[in-house]
């Protein structure tokens, strides 16, 4: 074939093809020039991703009364090693308990055998919580881990390294959430918390804290504690409420970097501490709604707030914190989202019971002191750690603020 025919050959199937022509067919007319050319096809927005947790949470929530859901606010303690009395308390809806050191066996085998045996919902694990920070407060005898006086003299790195084997030792014994990570910051040898700081000062501190928070990324729940800061406010909190002399400005310059480096290294709680900082608010932190607020809005945390120890306010012998029930009610208003109780053999000699805390929570709620809103954001929180607690544990990173 000539390349002239060739070439026209390939202009006319060329013009065939924009006729319509099918191959190997005859075109069944001409087209109408009027016609408009058919519109391209819109494709179909594709689903949302369902986040299988919040999807669980939600339904959950939804068959849950009141009381149901103040009581999984709980995180509670019975002494001794007899795995009955704390089941009870699982039972009766909590959803975690604290192990202190009456709680703890002689060997990780017995220990993993005791958390294992309340659990009771394999849906939603009971969250094991325990103050493990090393050194002066340290509940297992097997934890060989460098501890703070130690750290401060090292590198974040042995800091990182000291909270992975940490994390692992808690981990293997079935504790999902360390209250160990020490955010305060002091400089003073005769303060209260000075033996359990990671740093002397604020720079320091913030280095250590960020760092042991990833040594426990994957291994057990990192909290930071006591918010807003313990090294600033002298005397010690288990017996009265320590006040810190600080302005915002203050705090933010100095006593605020440990906690803000700990939550941008993804720590998954905060504890709030029963101290007062006048100058921001006359309230302790943990009553305190805008210690709350700060904590959410400045710092960007977005996990789960936990009290310390609520009986510490009734040990100071102050009226105003003398009822539990209004306690409870207050810190959960407030914007608390985990209570802790180290409660001992026999509540009922601080006029505490798991059905009174809730029933007082619950009826908060029914007169309006507490907005519903507030009740199932705070359940929500605790009921994700639960679920996620279940699945496969991953080495993640809460992301902070943008």
């Amino acid at each position: 074939m000539s390349v002239q025919r060739f070439l026209g050959a390939v202009v006319v199937a060329a013009v065939l093809a924009g006729s319509g022509c099918a191959a190997g067919g005859v075109s069944s007319g001409a087209t109408d020039a009027s016609s408009p050319a058919p519109s391209p096809r819109t494709p179909s927005p594709a689903p949302a991703p369902v986040d299988p947790v919040a999807a669980w949470v939600e339904t959950r929530l939804a068959s849950m009364t009141l009381e149901q859901k103040a009581a999984a606010l709980l995180m509670v303690h019975a002494p001794g090693t007899d795995p009955a009395p704390l089941r009870t308390l699982v039972e009766q809806g909590v959803s975690g308990l604290i192990l202190m050191g009456d709680n703890i066996p002689a060997s990780p085998e017995q220990l993993a055998a005791l958390t294992g045996a309340v659990q009771v919902d394999p849906e939603a694990r009971t969250l094991i919580g325990i103050d493990e920070e090393g050194g002066i407060v340290q509940r297992l005898p097997w934890d060989d881990a460098a501890a703070a006086p130690d750290l401060r003299a090292l590198a974040p790195a042995d800091a990182e390294a000291a909270f992975a084997r940490r994390g692992d030792l808690l981990a293997q014994s079935g504790i999902d959430v360390n209250f160990g990570i020490v955010a305060d910051v002091t400089g003073d040898a005769n303060s209260f918390i000075s033996d359990r700081v990671l740093g002397t000062d604020p720079a320091s501190a913030a280095d250590r804290v960020a760092a042991a928070v990833a040594g426990e990324a994957g291994r057990a729940g990192s909290t930071l504690k006591h918010f807003p800061g313990h090294g600033a406010a002298p005397g010690d909190s288990h017996a009265s409420v320590p006040v810190a002399p600080l302005t915002i400005d203050e705090w933010r310059a100095g006593p605020a970097l440990p906690f803000s480096a700990g939550i941008e290294a993804g720590a998954d709680l905060v504890m709030t501490g029963h101290l007062a900082y006048p100058a921001v608010d006359a309230a302790p932190a943990s009553l305190s709604a805008e210690w709350h607020r700060i904590l959410r809005e400045e710092l960007g945390f977005d996990g789960v707030v936990v009290s310390d120890d609520m009986l510490m306010l009734q040990h100071n012998g102050l009226a105003e914190y003398a009822d539990p029930g209004e306690n409870a009610v207050r810190a959960v208003a407030a914007g608390t989202d985990l209570l802790l109780y180290v409660l001992p053999a026999d509540p009922s000699t601080f006029g505490i019971s798991v059905a009174g805390l809730s029933a007082s929570i619950a009826e908060a709620v029914r007169s309006g002191r507490i907005p519903e809103a507030r009740l199932d954001e705070a359940a929500t929180r605790v009921l994700s750690m639960r679920r996620e607690a279940v699945l496969p544990r991953v080495a993640t990173r809460r992301p902070g603020r943008e």
